[in-house]
C-alpha cells in the first residue's frame, strides 16, 4: 500500500509542475490545435501577431493557386513569394515593431508554400527571420517543411521566404 500511495503523490507533484497545455513530449506532434504562439519561435520574437493561433488563422484564409511555366525549384519559390498574401485577408499580419509581415500558403503547379514576406519588394529584412521561420515552419503553419527555404533578395537581407509545405 506504501509502494502505491508514494507513487501517487510523485506522479501528482512532478504532475504540478507543469503546465497541463504544454503538450510538447516524447511522442507529441503538436498536431491536434495546440495553440502556438510567435513568441516561441527563436530569431522572430520582434514580431507579435494579431492572432494566439498562428496555423488556425492561417487555416481559415484559402491557399493562393497560382500556375507557372517555372520547374527549378528556386524560381517556383520566387514564384510563390511574388504571389504571397500582402493583406489581412489573405495573410495573417504579424506586427512588428516597424513594419508587418504576411503570412500565407500559395500552391504553385500543385506544391503548397507557405510564404513570409513583407508588404512590397523595396521592404526588406534580416534573412535571420527567413531561417527561423523555414525552422520552424511547423509552428508557423502547421505542416512539416518539405525542402529548403528559398529567399527574395540579397545575402543579408530579404524581401520574402518560402518553404515547400508537406501538410498530409
Amino acid at each position: 500500500m506504501k509502494k502505491i500511495l508514494l507513487s501517487t503523490i510523485a506522479v501528482f507533484a512532478l504532475a504540478a509542475c507543469e503546465d497541463p497545455y504544454n503538450r510538447s513530449g516524447v511522442g507529441f506532434t503538436g498536431i491536434d490545435g495546440e495553440p502556438r504562439t510567435l513568441s516561441d519561435v527563436p530569431g522572430a520574437v520582434s514580431f507579435l501577431p494579431d492572432a494566439t493561433n498562428i496555423p488556425a488563422e492561417l487555416a481559415l484564409l484559402p491557399s493562393i493557386p497560382v500556375v507557372t511555366d517555372q520547374t527549378e525549384a528556386e524560381k517556383v519559390a520566387r514564384v510563390a513569394i511574388d504571389n504571397g498574401g500582402r493583406s489581412d485577408t489573405n495573410s495573417v499580419v504579424l506586427t512588428g515593431s516597424d513594419m508587418n509581415l504576411f503570412l500565407s500558403t500559395v500552391s504553385v503547379n500543385g506544391t503548397l508554400f507557405g510564404v513570409l514576406r513583407t508588404a512590397n519588394n523595396s521592404t526588406r529584412v534580416d534573412n535571420d527571420i527567413g531561417a527561423a521561420f523555414g525552422q520552424n515552419a511547423e509552428q508557423f503553419t502547421g505542416c512539416l517543411p518539405a525542402g529548403d527555404v528559398f529567399r527574395k533578395g540579397s545575402s543579408t537581407r530579404s524581401s520574402g521566404f518560402a518553404v515547400a509545405l508537406n501538410c498530409s
